[in-house]
């Protein structure tokens, strides 16, 4: 299966921007990488600000470029607010409600227990990261993986989740319990500069 490989933190640095949304890769650096140190940044065109945009939440979320322009592609013949619909999309696939839940640090990690077997979804092991959950279902950490260390690490870590899941910390296991509202994601996002990347290729 293709994945996104390569340092996140080195990604983060170059795009001013923090995939792992919590703002350490960015702490000592805030310049992009390079043998030179510190350098101006280049002032963008309209057409590298919308694919910078596009590179941050691809990165972000995990995705690959096709995984990426597929599931675009499905919001924009969806009904509402196309960049709107692409963000929860992107939230309600399985390895991004696993790492909410704070089964996991990263949403690589998440990826890694999904894959792995380690999660149900209404009682039922799912491998695919990219499995589209519904608002409703219950997803847990399987029982003869419930001890796993990393698991419990991450769960003593996570000491805020998002409003639009449920968790039991100690039964480990969650419930999805509605699409989330654009106010509740990260707002230094701006996914209209996604739709814009996109129409432009129409």
């Amino acid at each position: 299966m293709a994945r996104i490989k390569g340092p996140v933190w080195k990604k983060s640095r170059r795009l001013g921007f923090s995939i792992l949304e919590t703002g350490e890769e960015l702490q000592r650096r805030q310049y992009a990488p390079g043998q030179h140190g510190p350098t101006k940044r280049v002032k963008l065109t309209n057409y590298g600000l919308q694919l910078s945009e596009k590179q941050r939440i691809r990165y972000m979320y995990g995705v690959t470029e096709r995984q990426f322009g597929n599931l675009y592609k499905k919001a924009a013949t969806s009904k509402g607010v196309t960049g709107e619909t692409f963000l929860f999309m992107l939230e309600s696939r399985l390895d991004n409600l696993v790492y909410r839940m704070g089964f996991a640090r990263t949403r690589r990690g998440a990826r890694q227990l999904v894959n792995h077997g380690h999660v149900l979804v209404n009682g039922k092991k799912v491998d695919i990261p990219s499995y589209s959950v519904k608002p409703g279902a219950v997803i847990e950490i399987k029982e003869r993986s419930k001890n796993m260390a990393s698991i419990n690490d991450a769960l003593e870590a996570n000491l805020n989740t998002v409003a639009f899941v449920d968790v039991d910390k100690d039964a480990k296991k969650g419930t999805y319990l509605r699409l989330p509202e654009r106010s509740e994601l990260n707002s230094e996002i701006n996914e209209l500069l996604v739709v814009e990347f996109y129409n432009r290729k129409l």
